[in-house]
């Protein structure tokens, strides 16, 4: 089937948006990261002539245990920073000899209720290198890596077992295997230290 003209011209101008400007660090308000970022996307979106192309936040998907099931969340990378792709300086040079910024573009984003500022120079932010850019979203760097199991419990700390024939015992967290889910404990039984393999799920940081 033949794809009309006026399609294939969308297709190219969407294309070449998505190759334009370059990326910059903006700092928020904590907390405020999602209400920036939809903030300025939404307003792209009404086709307002600004240099500016898209905005969205480093995250990845980690898993945690929840009920004592494994559930897969979305975690911010770098809470308190948006990445934004622009086209933040000109062409052409100013005074100083250096490109000039463009000041819809500066003004649009500083603008946006929640933004701080550029991250760097409070004048002439750097933009990120293309493998800053990678490094910031890993998940942009090829396939994405499988979520990782958070327990909020490192080798060291104390816990309490809350599950299973040891339930109610404390002790040290000896070893922890992210892969197979399982962790280490050692605890005292009639005076003995003993170590007991557990699921995630079962043990609880100590109090």
């Amino acid at each position: 089937m033949e794809v009309p003209v006026e399609k294939m011209d969308e297709a190219v101008e969407q294309q070449q948006q998505d190759n334009r400007g370059q990326w910059f660090v903006i700092q928020t308000l904590s907390g405020h990261e999602n209400k920036v970022r939809d903030t300025i996307n939404r307003q792209l979106n009404l086709g307002d002539q600004i240099p500016v192309y898209e905005a969205l936040i480093p995250e990845s998907k980690v898993k945690e245990i929840r009920g004592g099931k494994a559930v897969t969340v979305t975690k911010k990378l770098f809470p308190g920073y948006v990445l934004v792709r622009m086209d933040l300086y000109e062409d052409f040079l100013d005074d100083y000899g250096k490109p000039a910024v463009n000041k819809d573009a500066w003004y649009f984003v500083r603008s946006i209720q929640g933004v701080l500022g550029y991250l760097g120079n409070a004048q002439r932010p750097p933009a990120l290198t293309e493998q800053e850019f990678l490094d910031m979203n890993p998940s942009l760097a090829g396939d994405a890596p499988a979520p990782t199991l958070v327990i909020g419990v490192k080798v060291g700390d104390i816990v309490r077992i809350k599950d299973g024939a040891f339930m109610g015992y404390e002790g040290n967290v000896e070893t922890i295997d992210d892969t197979r889910g399982r962790l280490t404990v050692v605890i005292s039984i009639f005076g003995r230290s003993t170590p007991v393999e557990l699921e995630f799920w079962q043990v609880e940081p100590a109090v």
